[in-house]
């Protein structure tokens, strides 16, 4: 057996090691004989019984997809701008070469490569190998690094293809290589639904969606040649809103999954109920075929009814299936806004059986449930019989998050999933640039251990409030004469009217959604800025103006990539815009939000 089984740091299962093919005994955790368990569990994780996790590397930068090269060295693509609030990237080259010399189970050989930022590079998220060379994604290109004798290649990156378009919503170019060396590419959507104006209640639906042009799909490229330019000329497959995970699996079936749309209730309520927001649409996995068309944007899945429905953009109503019937179903669907990013199919014997020839899939969790509890922010199993799901995902693992699932509260978020020479699967964390590896240490699988995925028809759950403070609230003033139990009140506004909108803020009432893009605590997230801190983008900051931006909305931001639909994105009435105003400019006046009670 490999020695990788000795190379685990962290841990929190136990048992003696066989492998399910001819129950070969295996070297136990960090050096420990098989049958001692593992030697701890810091990295937070739940995994099923018989899984130990390590972490692999911490701080390597905003951590995306991955591969493993045939030596075990792992190679990861990190990425930096908006999507991370514009914070100043890693020192060094954007691509991150690991490698476990000692066997200690952590990299102790970490080397940087590629363009850096003083170069004008911003890194990117597809990452692949393909004869003897690392593929990266940087900017707008796909570049090809020749391997050495090094881990990390020294030279300069040689382009393969040219001009990915990088507008919009969704930037990223995760991609793929197969034997021949086609380089499948996802090109995603610039926008959420292509509306003639993006994420804006009852702006309806470019007919034609001219976006699908040059977006919205997958584009195949050859990692032979270069100097390829970006064209529609090279469109595979079409209607995939966003394909963050692609994987082959044995028969070299290719698999995509897609980020379903967002807003429904949003945007459109008067055909969706406010818990539809997080209930709907299912995320999805793809088979892709050439020429295939997978439905985005005039339509979307909907898992109560297991059918493609069509979009309200393009006339539908939440019932209506029209053209949808003719455009391709998924194999397989999870719950909505989960946010499905890497992809990695499982073909090694070092895991159990159950787990051969089905995919692994990275979760990097929800903001669109909100008000409602997040989703995802996990790895799930998804079993296969050929190429269909032969029975309800699993999630593998769970914890990354920590105490909070949220954008902005998450400890960690997994994005990118590899799996290694010895069947260790690889996980790469986008917030903090962690990496964890894990392998099996179990003796026959215990089937009892494995937590199933929520049901699809799941209801949303109960509103979920802020984190809760005392009842009379922190107010270091209080003894002060004239201090308010609300925090400061904007002239022509009342104590009442910022209760009110504390409530509306933290969804309580009136439907609105601002912690998804604000943040619980209305600190900000990379969707929307901090409310707090008194930098005004579309107003003098005073009350009237916030007050004039939640009525006419944000729809070009300046400096996030989601933009704020009037009248917080639901049916507020003047009285409850006047009220989130009043709620804002207090907590802009005091440096945070509060829980409603």
């Amino acid at each position: 057996m490999k020695r990788a089984m000795s190379l685990v740091v962290v841990f929190f299962c136990a048992a003696a090691v066989f492998l399910f093919t001819g129950h070969t005994q295996l070297a136990g955790p960090a050096g420990l004989p098989a049958g001692q368990g593992c030697s701890s569990d810091d990295t937070g994780l739940k995994l099923p019984k018989g899984f130990c996790a390590t972490i692999f590397a911490d701080g390597i930068g905003h951590a995306r997809e991955m591969v493993v090269a045939p030596n075990g060295v792992v190679y990861v693509n990190t990425w930096s701008g908006r999507y991370y609030g514009n914070t100043p990237p890693h020192a060094g080259g954007f691509l991150v070469a690991l490698q476990d010399k000692s066997g200690s189970g952590r990299a102790d050989a970490i080397e940087r490569f590629g363009d850096t930022p003083e170069m004008g590079g911003a890194g990117g998220s597809g990452i692949a190998l393909y004869k003897d060379a690392i593929y990266a994604e940087i900017n707008d290109r796909i570049a090809k690094y020749p391997l050495g004798g090094e881990i990390a290649p020294k030279v300069k990156g040689i382009t393969v293809v040219s001009g990915l378009p990088l507008t919009g919503d969704h930037p990223m170019h995760p991609f793929i290589i197969d034997a021949s060396g086609n380089i499948y590419v996802d090109d995603a959507t610039p926008t959420n639904a292509c509306q003639s104006k993006n994420r804006v209640p009852q702006s309806p639906g470019e007919n034609p969606c001219t976006e699908l042009e040059t977006r919205g799909g997958i584009w195949r490229y050859d990692a032979n040649k270069t100097d390829q330019a970006f064209s529609p000329a090279e469109r595979y497959a079409t209607g995939i809103r966003n394909a963050e995970g692609l994987a082959f699996d044995s028969a070299g079936n290719l698999f995509s999954t897609q980020h379903g749309r967002d807003q429904l209730h949003a945007n459109w309520p008067q055909f969706y109920k406010p818990d539809q927001e997080a209930t709907l649409p299912a995320e999805e996995l793809l088979l892709i075929k050439k020429g295939g068309d997978y439905g985005w944007p005039e339509c979307y899945y909907d898992s109560f009814v297991q059918k493609l429905v069509l979009a309200p953009e393009y006339g539908g109503d939440g019932k209506k299936i029209g053209i949808c019937a003719e455009k391709t179903a998924p194999v397989a669907a999870f719950p909505a806004h989960w946010a499905p990013n890497g992809m990695a199919h499982y073909d090694k014997t070092q895991f159990p059986a159950r787990y051969r020839d089905g995919m692994f899939i990275a979760f990097h969790g929800s903001w669109d449930r909100a008000p409602y509890p997040q989703g995802g922010y996990n790895v799930v199993f998804q079993p296969l019989s050929g190429v269909r799901a032969s029975a309800p995902c699993e999630i593998f693992a769970d914890g990354f998050a920590g105490a909070t699932k949220s954008p902005q509260g998450a400890a960690h978020r997994p994005s990118g999933l590899a799996v290694g020479p010895d069947g260790a699967l690889y996980i790469s964390d986008d917030v903090t640039g962690r990496i964890y590896r894990v392998t099996y240490s179990g003796g026959p699988f215990d089937a009892s251990s494995i937590t199933p995925c929520p049901s699809l028809t799941a209801p949303a759950g109960k509103i979920v409030a802020a984190p809760v403070r005392p009842p009379e609230g922190l107010h270091p003033n209080a003894g002060r004469e004239g201090a308010s139990a609300t925090g400061p009140v904007p002239r022509g506004a009342t104590p009442a009217m910022v209760a009110l909108g504390n409530r509306i803020y933290h969804g309580q009432e009136g439907g609105a959604s601002c912690t998804g893009c604000h943040g619980d605590n209305a600190k900000g997230t990379p969707l929307g800025p901090d409310l707090t801190d008194k930098t005004w983008l579309w107003s003098n900051g005073s009350y009237p103006g916030i007050a004039k931006t939640i009525t006419d909305g944000v729809p070009q931001p300046k400096n996030y990539r989601s933009p704020m639909p009037p009248m917080g994105g639901t049916q507020l009435t003047h009285a409850q815009v006047n009220a989130l105003a009043a709620y804002i400019w207090s907590i802009s006046h005091t440096g945070g939000a509060t829980a409603s009670h």
